[in-house]
């Protein structure tokens, strides 16, 4: 089942709010959903709540239990609060009556303000000719993976005992979706793996706590085709658990999201 089809349904639980939904196993990570993805769905899921003019600002998402593939479950929405200008909505993945994830989503619309502060960041990194990323190795490399292509400019393959802790390089999905907006952003910036887990000599599980995304705005219309450029950096890293920040930008070069993670790692 395609990415586009997948926000579909998710778009459409307004209409049908209890209606099962089911991920196919090529969308997993291990035994879970990819992370990325249920992330997108709850985006989809609230978005229709929200009029076109509020823009999704930050998104606060939690991992909290495990959202199995090949088993229905459901995504509730609620209306934590609608203002003048910002729409506060919460959204969680519930599977065998437990939640699973949770997001909370901060949609706002555009103000006239005597306040601005340019993003001026750079990357300095060259298009990619092609992807550049890990090999399909069963049991290893995650199935969501075959969605996407990934070049690393900077930072070690998986489990290869490296002393780095970031990751540099482009992403886009494999094959060009109908669309792209935040939703497909969401999904591209988590199909990467863990900078941590390339200082592992073995195959060891790794996964998100929480995550915050912020988007920034205004920026170009997304187009399907574009490689996207990524620069993420570990902040700290301790006692299992690691602290990550990224930068994400289009195809022009501008700022268009920021991105912070707690990971688990599991050696």
């Amino acid at each position: 089942m395609s990415f586009d089809s997948l926000m579909a349904i998710a778009s459409a639980q307004r209409q049908q709010p209890d209606a099962p939904i089911t991920i196919p196993k090529d969308w997993s990570q291990g035994r879970t959903v990819f992370g990325g993805l249920s992330a997108a769905m709850l985006y989809a899921a609230a978005k229709p709540y929200v009029d076109e003019d509020r823009l999704i600002r930050s998104m606060s998402t939690n991992f909290v239990g495990p959202l199995l593939f090949d088993m229905p479950f459901t995504i509730h929405v609620e209306i934590v609060r609608e203002g003048k200008n910002v729409s506060q909505i919460l959204t969680r993945a519930i599977q065998d009556g437990k939640n699973c994830v949770l997001s909370q989503l901060c949609f706002a619309k555009a103000r006239s303000s005597k306040t601005f502060v340019e993003n001026n960041d750079q990357h300095n990194m060259d298009l990619p000719e092609k992807a550049k990323f890990i090999p399909n190795i069963p049991k290893v490399t995650p199935k969501f993976l075959r969605h996407f292509d990934l070049s690393i400019e900077s930072g070690g393959l998986p489990f290869t005992g490296k002393k780095e802790s970031n990751y540099y390089g482009w992403m886009r999905f494999k094959k060009p979706t109908e669309s792209m907006n935040e939703g497909h952003i969401i999904a591209m910036v988590d199909a990467w793996p863990p900078t941590l887990i390339q200082q592992l000599r073995w195959p060891a599980p790794a996964s998100t706590v929480s995550w915050n995304m912020e988007f920034i705005y205004p920026h170009r219309a997304l187009t399907p085709t574009d490689w996207f450029a990524y620069k993420e950096d570990t902040r700290q890293a301790a006692d299992g658990y690691g602290h990550t920040e990224a930068t994400i930008w289009d195809a022009h070069g501008k700022v268009i999201a920021l991105s912070r993670q707690t990971t688990a790692v599991f050696d």
